[in-house]
């Protein structure tokens, strides 16, 4: 942050909101829902649009990890919100459970397909083992398609396609362990008590990325990895429609409205992805063409709704988004923690007061500005200011 920031640095609380722990932000109670498999049923999802309007404030977030996230739940309707979720078959059986039930997997899958069945095997079994306790954050990836999707995507522990079959890789690391499909959910709690033994978690936070570039991989970890594929655009695929969700976010009426198409499927990538060959309507919060400009700008829940940001973001953003230069990304943060994108873009825009922001380029919420102190009314009259000195 600049010198001129309003406030302390921000609070870093190392752990995500779930449904049986949910955390409060500006605007209510932020649920997290964990759904099994990352799909959703038409009629899951059409309840979950009617939860989230009746005991929230309607808006419901795709968050990069591929959960969804209900806001402004208010207090006096979180029990009612937790008995109609587990109704629906949404929430585990304890904290503890949901916790470790961080699974975050590629949408492409299959019926019986090696991400299928790794994905359910390892539900299943981080469900059962509770004497194991990771930090908040720690995640899996499970990745098992011809060529890894979700490199980009925050992990610590993944299961992906190897050249010579599926891997089981420490983030971080450049090499893996050779595994098979049924032996994969055991040997990836293996490798997470190896994280946890090697002193991964001090004081109960880390991350793997952090423990390799320290230590390196295991020493049985020799398989080379496969080299990974780029996202995916909107359209058409074997499975369905991709589309994209502004900021990430989308109201329940058009959430309801899309399971009329078919089960949604959630992605890391600010996408769903919708089980139909049908034409979409358009809808408010959809993005739904590959040449839209808010596809460039990535953009924080920012103030009121989050607690730690200085300025509102995302009307900024979207008014910017026409004057980022094709191929670039904008990212605007509310604060210096970055969350909407943790790593760095082309041009950042983090907020230093409840309407000025510092520009960063090339790196990330936190780095050092360019510019400070720049106002959102001299950013929208004179955009080219994004890419000054580039």
């Amino acid at each position: 942050m600049s010198k001129n920031a309003v406030s302390a640095d921000p609070k870093v609380y190392g752990w995500c909101p779930g449904a049986l722990r949910p955390m409060m932000s500006g605007d209510g109670l932020v649920v997290r829902i964990r759904a099994p498999l990352g799909r959703l049923s038409p009629s899951q999802a059409r309840e979950v649009a009617k939860q989230s309007q009746s005991c929230g404030n309607g808006l419901i977030d795709l968050s990069a990890r591929g959960n969804l996230q209900l806001r402004g739940i208010r207090e006096d309707r979180y029990e009612t919100l937790i008995a109609a979720l587990g109704e629906l078959g949404l929430v585990d059986a304890d904290p503890d459970a949901e916790a470790r039930r961080n699974i975050l997997l590629t949408p492409f899958w299959a019926e019986d397909d090696d991400t299928h069945a790794v994905a359910t095997d390892l539900n299943r079994s981080l469900t059962l083992v509770s004497d194991l306790t990771l930090p908040g954050k720690f995640g899996f990836a499970v990745d098992c398609g011809p060529a890894p999707l979700l490199c980009g995507s925050a992990a610590d522990i993944r299961i992906e396609q190897g050249k010579e079959g599926l891997i089981l890789r420490a983030d971080g690391a450049e090499t893996g362990l050779s595994i098979t499909r049924n032996g994969a959910a055991e040997e990836a709690i293996a490798l997470a008590r190896w994280f946890l033994d090697q002193g991964g978690a001090p004081e109960g936070r880390g991350r793997m990325q952090t423990l390799i570039a320290r230590r390196g991989p295991p020493a049985s970890h020799v398989a080379t990895r496969a080299i990974s594929a780029e996202q995916p655009s909107l359209g058409p695929c074997a499975t369905g429609q991709l589309i994209a969700l502004e900021f990430g976010q989308i109201p329940s009426d058009s959430f309801a409205a899309l399971a009329g198409y078919g089960a949604l499927r959630l992605t890391p990538w600010r996408m769903l992805l919708i089980e139909t060959t049908k034409d979409l309507a358009p809808m408010p919060g959809l993005i739904l063409e590959a040449t839209d400009p808010r596809l460039q700008v990535v953009a924080c829940t920012g103030a009121p709704g989050c607690l730690q940001a200085h300025a509102a973001t995302r009307d900024l953003a979207r008014d910017l988004s026409p004057h980022v230069p094709k191929g670039a990304q904008l990212h605007v943060s509310g604060c210096s923690k970055g969350c909407a994108q943790p790593t760095p873009a082309d041009l950042v825009l983090t907020a230093s007061g409840a309407d000025t922001f510092d520009l960063i380029h090339h790196g990330k919420a936190s780095d050092q500005p360019l510019r400070e102190t720049l106002s959102a009314a001299a950013l929208r009259a004179n955009p080219a200011i994004l890419t000054e000195g580039s």
